[in-house]
C-alpha cells in the first residue's frame, strides 16, 4: 500500500496528462487556473487507495479518480459563485479573475468531462461506476439546495438531523463514493463495497463538524483562517444548530442577542454562548464519534491489517487537521 503522500503524487502524474484544448482560451484557461488551486486531492487519493486495499491500481481507478476530482471542482467553481466569494485558498474565484458566465461555463464543462473520462472506463464496471457516479451527483446537488434552503431559515428552525442530511449529501457522500468505486475496480465484494463507502462517508461527516469546530475554536496561527468567519456571517454550522438545539428559552434570546452585535464583540460573545452550552465538547465528541464508526467500517473489510493502515493515516491526518 502506498502512503497518502505517494498516491497523491502518482495521481498528479496522471492528472498531468490530461491536457484541455487551447479554445476557446477563456473557457480552458480558466479551468486550468481554477485546477492550479492548491489543494489536497483526498477524494482521488482514496478513491486509489481502496483499490489498492485489494489489488494492484488499474489504470480506470486513476481516470476515475479524476472524473471525482474534476466533479468536486465544478461543485467549488458553482459554490463560490452562489456564495458570492471572492477568494478560494487565497486566491481569486474563477468568477472574480473572469466573469460569472466563464465560471459557469468551466463548472459545465469540468461536469461534462467526468463522463468523457467515465466513459473510458472498461465495460465490465462501466455501468456500475457510472451509476454510482450519477446518484451521488445528483445528491450534491441536492445538498447544495438543502444548504441554501437551511441558510434563509430562522435560527431556531434549523434542527441538527436537517443539517447531519444536508452535509452528508453535500459532502460526505463524495467521499464514499471514491473508496466505493476504488473498492469495485479492486474486485472487492458488495459488502467490503458498502463498508469502504460507510468509512468514506463517516469520515466526510467527522471533517465537517471538525471544520465547523476549528472555524470558531481553531487557532489563527495554525488554521490560516480568521476565527469566527462563519459567526460573522451567520453561517449554520454543526455548532449553532445544535446550540439552538439544545438551549432553553432564555439562552436562546441570549444567543440571538450575541448575534445582533458586530465584529470581535459578536464573535466573543457566541463563542460564550456556545462554550456555556458545552456545544465546543459536544463536537469533539461528534467528530470521536463519526470517526470511530469509520473505523468500524473498516475494520468490517478482510484483508490484512497493514494495508488498511495507510487508510486509517489519512482519516486521522484530516482530522488531527488544524487548516
Amino acid at each position: 500500500m502506498h502512503s497518502f503522500s505517494a498516491i497523491s503524487d502518482l495521481y498528479q502524474q496522471k492528472r498531468d496528462s490530461l491536457v484541455f484544448p487551447l479554445t476557446p482560451s477563456n473557457l480552458y484557461g480558466s479551468i486550468n487556473y481554477f485546477l492550479d488551486l492548491p489543494g489536497k486531492r483526498i477524494r482521488p487519493a482514496l478513491c486509489l487507495m481502496a483499490n489498492e486495499l485489494f489489488t494492484p491500481i488499474r489504470s480506470d481507478s486513476y481516470r476515475i479518480a479524476h472524473a471525482i476530482d474534476l466533479f468536486h471542482n465544478f461543485t467549488l467553481i458553482h459554490d463560490d459563485i452562489m456564495d458570492r466569494s471572492p477568494l478560494r485558498r487565497g486566491r481569486a474565484t474563477l468568477h472574480t479573475k473572469y466573469d460569472e458566465g466563464t465560471a459557469i461555463l468551466a463548472g459545465d464543462t469540468l461536469f461534462i468531462y467526468c463522463y468523457l473520462l467515465l466513459n473510458k472506463v472498461d465495460l465490465i464496471h462501466r455501468t456500475h461506476i457510472v451509476e454510482l457516479f450519477s446518484e451521488t451527483a445528483k445528491q450534491v446537488c441536492e445538498g447544495q439546495q438543502m444548504d441554501i434552503d437551511l441558510e434563509k431559515k430562522e435560527m431556531d428552525a434549523v434542527h441538527y438531523a436537517d443539517y447531519l442530511e444536508m452535509i452528508t449529501r453535500k459532502t460526505s457522500v463524495l467521499l464514499g463514493c471514491a473508496a466505493q468505486c476504488g473498492a469495485i475496480m479492486g474486485g472487492a465484494n458488495e459488502q467490503q463495497q458498502i463498508s469502504l463507502y460507510e468509512f468514506g462517508k463517516n469520515i466526510g461527516i467527522a471533517f465537517q463538524i471538525q471544520d465547523d469546530y476549528l472555524d470558531t475554536f481553531g487557532l489563527t496561527a495554525r488554521t490560516g483562517k480568521q476565527v469566527g468567519g462563519d459567526i460573522l456571517e451567520n453561517k449554520k454550522t454543526a455548532l449553532l444548530v445544535k446550540a439552538f438545539e439544545v438551549a432553553d428559552f432564555k439562552q436562546k434570546i441570549m444567543l440571538k442577542e450575541a448575534f445582533l452585535q458586530t465584529g470581535q464583540d459578536k464573535v466573543q460573545a457566541v463563542i460564550n454562548s456556545y462554550k456555556a452550552l458545552e456545544v465546543d465538547q459536544w463536537a469533539t465528541k461528534a467528530i470521536e464519534s463519526y470517526t470511530a464508526i469509520a473505523f468500524g467500517n473498516l475494520e468490517e473489510i478482510d484483508v490484512p491489517v497493514f494495508k488498511k493502515e495507510k487508510l486509517m493515516k489519512l482519516a486521522n491526518s484530516l482530522l488531527v487537521r488544524q487548516s
